[in-house]
């Protein structure tokens, strides 16, 4: 008692509740200042029904756990998914912007052109761009300077003349090869004038295939067995939403097919040449979590994968009457069979 009545008197004495808020927290008001709820906003330019952003978000959420952050209890996680489609990437931008999370995760180029002109506060973290200098969203990889940085695909580094180098020792007899892309994505213009630059000094032709949705498929996949012996399909979020059709069309025309996104091979493709996405958005992670510590999204450098992983399909290949070379399945760090 007597010590009560001596901390009352020391906190009269100061004035009050000033005095109060000099003494040092307990244990239980410390703990639940440093838990306060931070909030992240995620724009997905997956439909939410599509398994392939699924597993990108899970990676996300499993290494945010690792960190130490959990939903409910630290973290608040504002998730929309825009199925790549355009009104509904600005609409979903704007509505992230006004919530004022603490950082934004986006997840595609087109996401991040939105976020980009919405805000130039709140610390992004954009995950599998292309070529984020290309596009202009940072002057260099090493020193991303304002408000974003992230992770790329590194597809400026060589990445498009390895599909080609890829299909051509599967599959020795092809002359060319059918790109299938959407002309209104920037980035998928620009891997063409790639492909269709590299192509002649590997002695191929290209023909480029527009598809800007899923009712241009049967067409394109005509288009394709006409004048190719191969297709190429670019990672457009209109065609990775299709990608079990896209495979059984290639199935049904006969044609080998590399991909851009291992999961057109888990759905029956022949072969695919990738970056690790889900590892990525694990990384992502990281970047957000040192974020919520402190850290500016200027003096994070972006990261680009260290290693592709070729994937090949033995069931595939034998069902399309392909032999895979000795040397593909030595250098295949994944064979489906």
């Amino acid at each position: 008692m007597a010590i009560d009545i001596g901390r009352r008197k020391f906190i009269s004495a100061l004035g009050g509740t000033v005095a109060i808020s000099s003494l040092p927290l307990p244990h239980a008001a410390r703990a639940e200042k440093a838990d306060r709820l931070r909030r992240i906003g995620v724009l997905m330019d997956t439909p939410e029904s599509d398994p392939l952003g699924q597993s990108r978000i899970s990676a996300f959420l499993q290494e945010l756990q690792k960190l130490g952050w959990e939903e409910g209890r630290n973290l608040k996680i504002e998730l929309r998914w825009s199925g790549g489609d355009a009104s509904r990437i600005k609409d979903y931008t704007a509505e992230l912007v006004r919530l004022a999370p603490d950082v934004i995760v986006a997840n595609g180029s087109p996401v991040v052109a939105a976020m980009e002109q919405a805000t130039r506060s709140i610390p992004i973290v954009f995950v599998v761009v292309t070529d984020p200098v290309e596009q202009g969203f940072i002057p260099s990889l090493a020193h991303p300077g304002g408000n974003l940085t992230g992770l790329s695909l590194g597809w400026s580094e060589g990445i498009a003349g390895k599909w080609l180098e890829l299909l051509q020792e599967m599959v020795p007899q092809v002359a060319t090869v059918a790109v299938l892309m959407d002309p209104d994505r920037r980035i998928s213009r620009e891997q063409a004038k790639r492909l269709e630059a590299i192509a002649p000094t590997r002695h191929l032709k290209v023909h480029i295939i527009a598809v800007r949705g899923p009712e241009a498929l049967d067409g394109a996949f005509e288009q394709a067995a006409r004048t190719a012996q191969a297709v190429l399909v670019m990672d457009d979020p209109n065609l990775s939403t299709q990608r079990t059709r896209i495979v059984a069309l290639a199935a049904k025309y006969r044609l080998a097919n590399m991909h851009v996104m291992r999961e057109y091979v888990d759905a029956g493709g022949l072969m695919a040449y990738v970056a690790d996405v889900p590892a990525m958005f694990g990384r992502a992670a990281d970047y957000v979590d040192k974020i919520l510590k402190g850290t500016k999204p200027a003096d994070l450098p972006i990261e680009e994968p260290t290693k592709y992983v070729l994937i090949v399909n033995l069931k595939t290949a034998k069902a399309l009457g392909i032999t895979i070379p000795e040397s593909i399945l030595l250098r295949a760090d994944e064979v489906i069979r």
